[in-house]
């Protein structure tokens, strides 16, 4: 692969991940003790079931948790009424557990000069997370310990376009200054969000697959850590 120009990034399942001390208590309150491996296992398979069955109903983060407990082996019986109250009750930006390697890997790509970026579906607060996390800023914001920069960070939300529009990605190209091009790598986590809508904006999807849970490999990068991105 030709050395990237750019570089975006997806938030969610590959910077940041359910904050799992909002998840597990009602999970254990229902006897289930899922362990740090099995939820990270848990969040992919929960990614490959949602957005197969995604019907555009907005009722997304309830058709993610019920996948996401019934992956960690909640039997069904249990998990619809679990997810229904889980859905009830967490309210307001739950992802805020960073992937362990997430700043690491933006810093490394940062200091050989990698243009960056952040596209993601999200409720509006991704940018204010990503930076009150330490994990980047765009260059306007005040950065907390450890932040790295990024061009821009965009947000469906504030943009009013969601993934797999390819227009969402032509906000973050035009904040770059950047035309579409194969050379610009765009880092996702799902199929029909992710791949999909970047290849339909001119850019290289790489999916961030760890598990191997693709449905159609064929045709895009996988890789199953976000430090692979280092060694394309």
């Amino acid at each position: 692969m030709t050395a990237p120009s750019a570089i975006l990034f997806d938030a969610g399942g590959v910077l940041l991940f359910p904050d799992p001390a909002r998840l597990l208590p009602p999970l254990h309150e229902a006897g289930f003790h899922p362990d740090p491996e099995e939820l990270t296992r848990a969040h992919y398979r929960a990614m490959t079931i949602t957005e197969r069955d995604d019907d555009g109903d907005g009722d997304w983060w309830a058709r993610y948790l019920h996948a996401y407990i019934s992956a960690c082996g909640i039997p069904a019986d249990d998990a619809t009424a679990l997810a229904a109250e889980m859905a009830r009750t967490i309210h307001g930006f739950a992802w805020t557990q960073v992937n362990p390697v997430a700043r690491e890997t933006l810093r490394a790509l940062a200091e050989r000069g990698t243009t960056l970026g952040i596209v993601s579906n999200a409720d509006g607060n991704v940018e204010a997370a990503l930076c009150r996390l330490g994990v980047c800023h765009v260059p306007a914001a005040e950065p907390h310990d450890g932040c790295v920069t990024v061009g821009t960070v965009i947000d469906s939300t504030v943009v009013g376009v969601w993934k797999p529009d390819p227009e969402i990605f032509r906000f973050a190209l035009d904040e770059l200054d950047l035309q579409a091009a194969s050379t610009i790598l765009y880092v996702g986590d799902t199929l029909r969000y992710d791949v999909t809508g970047a290849l339909a904006a001119g850019l290289t999807p790489v999916h961030l697959d760890p598990f191997e849970d693709c449905s159609a490999p064929v045709g895009h990068a996988h890789i199953q850590s976000l430090t692979d991105i280092l060694f394309l």
